[in-house]
């Protein structure tokens, strides 16, 4: 096998990325063993910035190290999958809280805009996922707080191990649609309270999905 061309940037970084990408994308199981030497020997590196990587993705909680026996993808039980969306639910609805208090009209437009696209998605999973992860992403910016955001960002890594799973469960992306679509009616409104309240049943309902 050829080796993986890597960009100039710090090679532990980039080793980080394209394993988040293999792991989000399933072609590293959660619970699997992470072969390091077969790993190295297929992106044509040594064995220290593989290993920085690990410690990278181990932080963020995607990477499980275990004493003598390596790096595992991290397996989400469900605990930690409450855990996740009860924070994600606290973060989330206190940024859509202060989006439809503080935003200016242009920026209700762009979350307007993206929620059309996230509409026209809803019969195209991967679309679907991706819109919604920016239309949520825009809404952490425009409220502005960039150590919330960070959190945010770290455990929607996390929640990625799982979501697949609970957005193919039968009707589960038109309803998420109709809840985002509550969120959006409430931010346009500017009603803050509605926004907060309509954001945790969303974040309540998909746990529900995802069990």
């Amino acid at each position: 096998m050829s080796a993986v061309s890597l960009a100039p940037r710090a090679l532990y970084q980039e080793v980080a990325e394209l394993l988040r990408q293999r792991i989000f994308r399933r072609e590293l199981e959660p619970g699997s063993w992470i072969d390091e030497l077969k790993l190295a020997e297929e992106y044509g590196i040594s064995r220290t910035p593989l290993r920085e990587a690990l410690k990278v993705l181990a932080a963020e909680g995607l990477v499980t190290m275990k004493v003598r026996r390596g790096a595992y993808v991290t397996e989400v039980s469900e605990q930690d999958l409450a855990e996740v969306y009860h924070l994600l639910s606290l973060l989330e609805s206190d940024a859509a809280g202060v989006v439809a208090q503080k935003a200016s009209d242009a920026q209700l437009r762009s979350l307007k805009t993206l929620h059309t696209e996230l509409e026209a998605a809803v019969k195209h999973r991967d679309k679907f996922f991706a819109i919604n992860e920016r239309f949520h992403m825009l809404l952490l910016e425009i409220a502005g707080n960039k150590w919330r955001n960070q959190m945010v960002a770290d455990l929607r890594k996390v929640m990625k191990l799982n979501r697949h799973n609970s957005l193919l469960k039968s009707g589960r992306i038109e309803e998420s649609l109709a809840e985002h679509r509550a969120v959006m009616d409430a931010l346009v409104r500017r009603d803050a309270a509605a926004a907060v309240q309509r954001m945790q049943e969303h974040f309540s309902n998909g746990l529900e999905a995802a069990a």
